[in-house]
């Protein structure tokens, strides 16, 4: 019979600690929390490989007193509460004194603080929760805290950390919250000795906002304040033209407190109501400031969560804020033209050049092989050269004037023949195939999305986009599978602003985007200039295209082959595809089918839907009741 013993002191802080430090930005939030709460305005957090090696986090905050420094080691020793009933009350960003004696408890971590009052500042290092030295040093006001070799003692939790790249990433997507949680605090963050971003604390959540995700989005901002009954909401809402394919664009904090709710992100999307489409989510920096009364924080150790006491109102008042000042906003885009320098362009007398005359007539004569859309007639398709196929009379039409019956067939054979055709077998090829090619005649277009086509005794019905769709994606992933990916160039370079998260996203797959034919480089910050994509996505609005790209990796972690991403990206790419409700010509039908036919599955697009249906001849008789 197993006997119940207490775990000593060591096992309980290692426990513990699992639930506060999961990894170097969960140590990166807690420090920066306890910055804060010092009263520190300005900070600077420096991390090297992802943080795993090491973190600094410095504050110009109030210090701490050289007879409390080997307290604030000690667990559940804390300076933010003093009994139970001040939970309710609580407005520190901390207040379990979990922190610190988590974060010894797995690393190497050293101390420097000082008070304004202090002459002397103090050192104190620990390895493991045990203490190494403890010293009087020169120093300025404030607290810094080293933390070096994560999880150094705990070789089987550090054995689950991602690359540095990622926990990098995950630390900068910290940071860039940390810094709109708090516009008066000036942050800087370094990462392996570059500079990433530099607030300065000046309290413009705007100047923040543009820093962070660039002027694309800080140009296209909703202010909302609105206050009733004790709570108030402050911030920015972006347009609906800002949309994006998941949430993490949505920011919100509740108290000056970076958290993840359920509620809020519903209430967000409830206000947007009938601005977005069905799965896309929009943009959002909102700052809300309520009664302490009416949260709980005190519901995870790593206070991302919290609960209201009576969500049913928070819900209404978010959601009735934001759809009033979407509603006073005017939400047509506008297009702006570029002025003309000059009402009268003078007219050029010099003889132009040799070769400009050539150039000249090169393009003009490009510029009469433009395609334009225009309305076919039937008689014009039928005359087209590539569709002109000599197709023989059936036998079986050709009636008897006395019997009114095939003349090859028999009463019986033509009785048997009426009966009830079984379902189409796609996947045998008996339509879809370059065999039956001569067959297809193309009627003409519906609804700007679907192509009606006889085939024989059957009508076909083809999804364009479904169709294309299909059609660019196995021509993508052929291309890679024969390393025969092609790009084209963009002049001017496109500029996409990331995210830290969305940069370190990308450089975990940095070649599979150049094997795919992206080619990217580093603009300066959070920029990058996108210089050439695939050849199939050129003209695509490029930009939104890679940034579908990178929001679809996002969504959550792919199989750990590459294979698998680059399924996943090409598979995005289809976005390329001409869309549903656009005009396309017999010709282009023509070519799409004649492209659609070489696959070894038409049948399906990428993601599921068919590109083709049919129904047969029997079963449009049997609607006009030519057949009961």
């Amino acid at each position: 019979m197993l006997e119940i013993q207490l775990l000593d002191h060591d096992t309980i802080d290692k426990i513990a600690a699992g639930e506060v430090v999961e990894r170097p930005s969960s140590v990166v939030k807690e420090l920066v929390e306890n910055a804060m709460d010092a009263g520190a305005d300005a900070v600077t957090v420096e991390i090297k490989e992802g943080g795993i090696s090491m973190i600094r986090v410095t504050d110009n905050g109030c210090g701490i007193d050289q007879t409390q420094v080997e307290h604030a080691f000690i667990r559940h020793a804390t300076s933010k509460i003093r009994k139970l009933s001040d939970l309710e009350t609580v407005s520190s960003l901390g207040f379990r004194g979990e922190a610190l004696s988590s974060i010894a408890a797995v690393a190497k971590v050293e101390m420097i603080t000082k008070t304004k009052e202090a002459l002397m500042g103090t050192r104190c290092l620990l390895e493991g929760a045990v203490k190494k030295e403890c010293e009087e040093i020169g120093a300025p006001d404030g607290t810094t805290v080293i933390v070096r070799n994560l999880f150094f003692n705990t070789p089987v939790r550090r054995k689950f950390l991602k690359q540095p790249a990622t926990e990098g990433g995950y630390v900068s997507d910290l940071m860039e919250h940390m810094a709109l949680s708090k516009p008066t605090v000036s942050f800087k963050y370094i990462v392996n000795g570059q500079i990433k971003f530099h607030t300065t604390g000046s309290g413009d959540l705007k100047e923040i906002i543009y820093r962070i995700y660039g002027r694309d989005i800080a140009g296209e901002l909703i202010e909302i304040s609105h206050e009733e009954e004790g709570m108030e909401i402050r911030g920015f809402l972006g347009k609906p033209a800002i949309n994006r394919a998941n949430r993490n664009y949505e920011n919100y904090f509740v108290n000056d407190r970076f958290i993840k709710s359920g509620l809020i992100a519903k209430a967000i999307e409830e206000g947007y109501k009938g601005y977005l489409m069905q799965h896309k989510y929009p943009f959002t920096v909102l700052h809300f400031k309520v009664d302490t009364r009416m949260v709980d924080v005190n519901v995870h150790p790593t206070k991302m969560d919290i609960r209201f006491t009576n969500g049913a109102v928070f819900f209404d008042f978010t959601a009735g804020a934001i759809a009033t000042a979407l509603a006073k906003r005017e939400m047509i885009p506008e297009v702006v033209l570029e002025e003309r320098t000059q009402d009268i362009v003078p007219v050029k007398t010099e003889v132009p050049e040799p070769f400009e005359v050539k150039r000249r007539k090169e393009a003009k004569a490009a510029e009469s092989m433009e395609y334009h859309v225009k309305e076919q007639k039937m008689q014009d398709f039928m005359q087209n050269p590539v569709w002109s196929r000599v197709v023989e009379e059936k036998k079986s039409e050709i009636f008897d004037e006395n019997e009114n019956l095939p003349a090859n067939l028999s009463l019986e054979e033509t009785e048997n023949s009426m009966q009830k055709p079984v379902q189409l077998e796609l996947f045998e090829g008996k339509i879809l195939s370059e065999e039956a090619r001569g067959s297809y005649h193309i009627l003409g277009q519906i609804f700007d999305t679907y192509w009606l086509i006889s085939f024989k005794d059957k009508l076909l019905f083809m999804d364009q986009h479904a169709a294309h769709e299909k059609v660019k994606y196995e021509h993508m992933m052929t291309a890679l599978q024969k390393k025969e990916v092609t790009s084209q160039l963009l002049n001017p370079p496109v500029i996409v602003t990331m995210s830290g998260k969305q940069e370190s996203l990308y450089r975990e797959y940095e070649e599979i985007f150049s094997r795919l034919g992206f080619e990217i480089e580093h603009f300066g910050g959070n920029e990058y200039a996108l210089r050439a994509v695939p050849t199939d996505l050129y003209g695509c609005n490029e930009k939104q295209l890679f940034e579908e790209v990178m929001d679809e990796l996002m969504l959550g972690p792919v199989r750990a082959t590459p294979g698998a991403v680059e399924e996943k990206i090409a598979s995005m790419s289809c976005k390329a595809a001409v869309k549903g409700n656009s005009s396309m010509s017999f010709q282009e039908a023509e070519a799409l089918i004649d492209q659609l036919l070489l696959l070894e599955n038409p049948y399906h697009c990428p993601h599921g839907r068919p590109t083709m249906f049919s129904m047969s001849k029997y079963e449009i008789e049997k609607k006009f009741k030519r057949i009961v």
